[in-house]
């Protein structure tokens, strides 16, 4: 592999490792938000939607695992496999 492309690579790699990092961030950051503020969270968006407490909460449950799904398929995955090639080609 040319040396452009590997390092293209490896950029593409960073940057990767950067969006799943961001990724979980943002999913500590939700949960935080629904653990300390559940109730602030339920008065202001329950009697909008007329949803009870364990329905927001089934909602937020379902939001995080997808995003989860969403970062390690999008962003963890084609990290591993771009290392493994890249560390192929160097080797």
């Amino acid at each position: 592999m040319p040396d452009s492309t590997t390092e293209f690579f490896r950029v593409l790699a960073k940057v990767l490792l950067r969006c799943w990092i961001f990724g979980f961030l943002v999913l500590f950051v939700w949960l935080a938000a629904i653990v300390l503020g559940g109730q602030t969270i339920h008065r202001w968006h329950g009697p909008f939607f007329k949803l009870s407490p364990d329905q927001l909460h089934v909602i937020h449950y379902c939001g995080l695992m997808a995003v989860k799904l969403i970062v390690i398929l999008f962003f963890v995955v084609p990290w591993i496999a771009i290392n493994l090639v890249v560390r192929k080609t160097k080797d």
